[in-house]
């Protein structure tokens, strides 16, 4: 007789998620693209680390309210370097690109980025000459924090520039027909002063997100489904950290 087995429910925080509003986070090797994810459900949006190459059937399942495309060490002219699908900026939901993920965009929209001679790493100085729809609010110049070489010197056609800081020309834009917006600084990092302000305005004012996801609900969901699956009998918790 064929042993049949039941399939493993779907993860607590993915079954959460379901009631919430979720924006992904696509990882092109970034070190801080766990930061990401976490500064999104921060702000009260569940948020999933996925790899740059997820199948694109998988994100449209998830009917992800916004996609945030995350930093690199690569360049993007590198061979090997992660690409990036257009189909991913054609999903009807906006995108925001960070660091490498901004490069990407420009170069794949038909912007122009170079590999520059000084690149710019630690704290710069950022002017915003626009503030549009991602910075509003924000002051007309500001600490950031940069970590990149190549550099993006025009946006993609139809973008409007937004800011840009001493070895950036452009250090962010945006489209909002189109839902596309990029930041060549990391907001996800302490050493941007102003750096919580830029996701909360894409989650909220952009992808128009209720904010209403925490981690209690998670685990009062889980503690819920436990109950429900173990009834009167024992478990055996293994847990790190």
């Amino acid at each position: 007789m064929e042993a049949r087995t039941a399939s493993a429910p779907p993860p607590p925080e993915v079954e959460a998620a379901k009631k919430n509003d979720e924006v992904l986070v696509l990882d092109f090797g970034g070190q801080y693209s766990q930061l990401i994810a976490r500064r999104v459900r921060e702000c009260g949006v569940f948020s999933e680390l996925m790899p740059h190459h997820v199948d694109l059937d998988e994100v449209r399942r998830r009917n992800p309210k916004g996609l945030i495309l995350s930093g690199g060490p690569a360049s993007v002219y590198a061979d090997g370097a992660p690409a990036l699908r257009r189909e991913l900026l054609e999903l009807g939901v906006p995108v925001l690109g960070i660091c490498y993920g901004m490069q990407l965009m420009v170069l794949e929209l038909g912007g122009r980025v170079e590999g520059a001679d000084v690149g710019e790493f630690g704290r710069s100085q950022l002017k915003v000459s626009e503030h549009g729809r991602l910075l509003e609010g924000l002051p007309d110049e500001q600490s950031c924090w940069m970590s990149h070489r190549d550099t993006v010197y025009e946006p993609p056609p139809g973008a409007t520039p937004l800011a840009s800081s001493t070895e950036s020309p452009v250090a962010a834009f945006e489209d909002t027909e189109r839902g596309l917006y990029g930041i060549q600084f990391h907001p996800e990092v302490v050493h941007t002063p102003y750096g919580t302000q830029i996701p909360t305005r894409f989650l909220k004012d952009i992808c128009g997100c209720d904010m209403s996801w925490n981690a209690a609900n998670v685990a009062e969901e889980q503690i819920r489904r436990i109950r429900e699956q173990v009834g009167d009998g024992q478990v055996i918790c293994g847990l790190s950290g």
